[in-house]
């Protein structure tokens, strides 16, 4: 990468623009935006290990997109274990059903169909036959103590999980996936189950869901999946305690990154963790950080870690900077932690700061293997948080800090009082921040859609096929905050 005019001072994304140059790139659909750091991906997009962004819900759809969910290491042991097992139970193209049983109520049903975009929850009996579907207008005018059983309908149209590849299979080619979306549109349907096939008798065993667009995202995207062609499963740990033990509990698990996270990460108590988990011989992707300069990429990579996680303060919920000054604008210390890392034969992650496909482009252009996002993750349906319904109808969640008091009190809550209210002292993070759901793109998928599509585009601008000839032919320029917003559609924000 390289700039028009050197610039004199540090910056961040608002700072820089993307200049196009001459390219043989014919589409967006031409380019390959799979990260390069040995996580297995296919784009170039992380999920950040905040308790209010990735749970099961997130990584799972994250994987089967071709993206990379961390868990946070405020989950439990046993919690980890049983996530990581569902997650890579999962079907590669099927989603994950939500399912009540035939005497569960209309008030069941209604708190869970907001936590798909289709809104379809399936009846399934105690060996997870399917019975029937419910659908939101089945619970019009309806008892809200009606039983399911009585508002459900029988599946217009039923697919089999063969027809669409075996779960450790290979990826279904484009013909088969065009198959099933035929027959889902010649049916007038905007989903249908999926059933396991060769089903004995009684009610045969549900698999998941299929929607069109679904189906249409499976033959653009490629999931992220293990060598046992299992969804890949990421998951955090802090540098405090029996690192050790901890690490060695999320590799049984079967985690497939481990992430070493604090938010200063240049310190020795890192170092000493990162020797730790080295010391497992963990046979995994290892990430650690946060930093923001060349010295601190150096320490950490020598000490063990293969990727470095780049941000100090930039996240939408961090008050690291307004608390106490420290931290770097994130394009200038992406760009030289990235270029000393690939000198040690290393990566960065980009962590923080991002609001547009832009963002990511240009934390891509100046090095970065993948970017992690958090707070624009925080506000879809995918994120654990609960669906808050306003009075005017809108949708939000609330999202907070992984610094906030409010984090800091659920990291403690085995801690006696004493030791928990004075650690609740000191706190760098929003407790509590509402993120609205977005109407026109309320899927964490909805997103993954436009910033893949920003950022295949901005390589089809610079005349780059992949990740690592982006870096080599983007061209950046420099601009004042009015050129910035010049660039802004009307009526239009984040």
């Amino acid at each position: 990468m390289r700039f028009l005019t050197p610039p004199s001072v540090d910056l961040t994304y608002n700072d820089v623009f993307l200049v196009p140059s001459r390219s043989d790139v014919a589409s967006r659909m031409d380019v390959d935006i799979a990260p390069d750091d040995a996580t297995g991906g296919s784009i170039p997009l992380v999920s950040a290990n905040m308790t209010a962004v990735t749970g099961r819900r997130m990584v799972e759809t994250m994987a089967r997109r071709g993206g990379l969910g961390i868990l946070p290491q405020d989950v439990p042991a046993d919690v980890i274990a049983e996530t990581v097992a569902r997650v890579k139970s999962a079907h590669p193209v099927v989603d994950t059903a939500l399912t009540v049983r035939p005497h569960d109520t209309v008030l069941d049903l209604l708190h869970l169909m907001d936590r798909r975009n289709h809104g379809v929850v399936a009846v399934v009996d105690a060996d997870g036959g399917l019975l029937g579907l419910v659908r939101p207008r089945d619970c019009d005018d309806v008892d809200r103590f009606a039983s399911a059983s009585s508002v459900m309908h029988p599946a217009a149209l039923t697919l089999t999980a063969d027809e669409l590849g075996g779960d450790a299979g290979a990826h279904p080619g484009a013909d088969v996936l065009r198959a099933a979306f035929e027959r889902l549109h010649a049916a007038h349907l905007d989903v249908a189950p999926v059933v396991e096939s060769g089903t004995g008798g009684g009610a045969p065993r549900l698999r998941g869901v299929v929607t069109r667009a679904g189906l249409l995202r499976s033959s653009l995207f490629m999931p992220s999946r293990d060598a046992g062609g299992r969804l890949r499963v990421g998951a955090a740990l802090g540098i405090n305690g029996a690192v050790g033990e901890k690490a060695s509990a999320l590799l049984e698990a079967g985690v497939d990154v481990l992430v070493v996270d604090t938010a200063h990460g240049h310190q020795e108590t890192m170092l000493d963790a990162l020797a730790a988990v080295r010391s497992l011989d963990p046979g995994v992707p290892v990430v650690a950080g946060n930093v923001v300069t060349a010295e601190g990429v150096h320490d950490l990579v020598a000490a063990g870690a293969d990727i470095v996680k780049v941000g100090v303060g930039p996240g939408a919920m961090c008050t690291t900077r307004m608390q106490t000054a420290v931290g770097r604008p994130q394009l200038s210390a992406v760009l030289e932690c990235a270029a000393a890392a690939r000198e040690a034969g290393a990566r960065v992650w980009a962590d923080g700061g991002v609001k547009h496909p832009r963002d990511v482009a240009l934390a891509l252009a100046a090095g970065a293997s993948s970017v992690m996002i958090g707070s624009w993750f925080a506000g879809t349906l995918e994120s654990p948080g609960d669906l808050v319904h306003d009075a005017d109808g809108r949708r939000h969640k609330e999202s907070f800090g992984m610094a906030s008091a409010r984090a800091v009190e659920h990291r403690t809550r085995h801690e006696d009082p004493f030791t928990k209210a004075r650690k609740g002292m000191f706190e760098e993070g929003i407790s509590s921040s509402r993120m609205d759901v977005d109407p026109r793109r309320p899927s964490v998928e909805d997103l993954l859609d436009t910033i893949t599509a920003g950022v295949r585009s901005a390589l089809t601008y610079a005349g780059a096929r992949d990740l690592a000839e982006f870096r080599e032919r983007a061209v950046l320029g420099l601009q004042s905050a009015a050129g910035y917003d010049e660039g802004r559609p009307v009526a239009a924000s984040w």
